[in-house]
């Protein structure tokens, strides 16, 4: 039977149950569903690898590392301008180094900080094109997880 998530809670108490490999597959999903919002190849190649569970450690480092410097770089560009597009494309770096993490030493979870990048990355998308659409990033969030989880049971 699925597990059912419907609020933030439920969703960090399902990803604390996740091994490192699971909690790197999860957020990728979460990287990968606001993905359009950038073209750099860098942010679909840490999507491939996160989905990834035979990389190898040296080749996900290096991936990484190169993210987590475009997130770094394009953080730059978040500023007083209000460009949304730029800061969404932020956001989806961060989502995507965050989905490449280890847990960090407050123990926050790659996947969980992953999330939270990625419906920044949604804030930004929606303000840019003043839509406030129906089903919100969380909501889209909890499904994810729900269907990640019940393929997992399988």
């Amino acid at each position: 039977m699925p597990q059912t998530i419907t609020n933030d809670h439920d969703l960090r108490e399902a990803i604390s149950g996740l091994s490192p490999v699971e909690q790197r597959a999860l957020g990728g999903q979460f990287v990968a569903n606001v993905g359009h919002l950038s073209q750099d190849p860098r942010i679909s190649r840490a999507i491939d690898a996160a989905i990834d569970p035979d990389i190898s450690p040296a080749e996900l480092e290096q991936i990484h590392k190169t993210v987590k410097a475009f997130a770094t770089q394009t953080y730059t560009a978040c500023g007083s301008d209000a460009d949304w597009a730029a800061q969404a494309e932020h956001f989806v770096a961060a989502a995507a180094a965050a989905s490449l993490s280890s847990d960090d030493q407050s123990g926050a979870r790659g996947a969980w900080k992953a999330a939270m990048q990625a419906r920044m990355a949604k804030n930004c998308e929606m303000i840019l094109n003043d839509d406030g659409g129906i089903a919100n990033e969380s909501e889209k969030q909890y499904q994810m997880t729900g269907r990640y989880l019940e393929g997992l049971e399988q």
